[in-house]
């Protein structure tokens, strides 16, 4: 992790003026294009939502602006930040599980099912602490959104990016997923969230080289 120097950063302005928002945060939502990830995840016997999350983990690692936070007015870069997501619990309730993101999606896919079972077990709504080096993401699997808005604090502000997928739909030709981002625009543009969605898309059109053919 490191500090931007807030002098020189090429975005200070455009901080300056965001960060003094009362709704500093936007999000787009759109159609992915997931006809080759579920052929793929039920020849190797994968589970689509956690391929979903690794997936996502990794297109959002791998854009700066996505690892930025805002701590005490100044602004932080993680090296890596992981993801926090939600998973179905007792009485039509649900609950968080965080896993460490890592590369390799074998490993990552076993700490899942070792985490969610925990976390089913010892179902819990507390977050991470003070740990600001998340992905929060949850799955809307009952329908097909066109838009999506998740709760977020705002003092102290919150820069946490979002993420939803929900219901796939289309035929067998073409299957797709709606794909939900939202950001606080002092540390992200949408250009950024373009070349969120422009990743992601390429990870999704190659899971062979995404997720490897384990």
């Amino acid at each position: 992790m490191r500090y931007l120097d807030m002098e020189t950063w090429p975005r200070r302005e455009h901080y300056k003026l965001f960060s003094g928002f009362n709704h500093p945060h936007f999000g787009l939502c759109a159609n992915v294009d997931v006809t080759a990830l579920r052929r793929f995840v039920r020849q190797h016997g994968h589970s689509f939502a956690v391929a979903v999350v690794y997936l996502i983990a990794r297109a959002a690692n791998a854009i700066p602006e996505f690892r930025m936070r805002i701590r005490d007015g100044k602004v932080v870069e993680h090296e890596c930040v992981d993801p926090s997501f939600t998973i179905q619990a007792e009485h039509e309730l649900f609950s968080f599980c965080t896993i460490g993101y890592v590369e390799d999606f074998a490993a990552f896919a076993a700490s899942v099912a070792q985490q969610m079972a925990y976390e089913k077990a010892h179902p819990r709504l507390e977050n991470e602490g003070a740990r600001d080096d998340l992905l929060y993401m949850t799955a809307m699997p009952w329908v097909s959104f066109t838009g999506f808005l998740h709760p977020m604090q705002q003092h102290p502000a919150d820069s946490i990016p979002r993420f939803a997928f929900g219901k796939i739909f289309g035929d067998h030709n073409l299957r797709q997923m709606p794909l939900s981002v939202q950001g606080h625009h002092a540390v992200m543009d949408g250009l950024h969230i373009g070349k969120f969605y422009t990743q992601m898309q390429e990870h999704l059109s190659h899971p062979d080289l995404a997720l490897g053919a384990q």
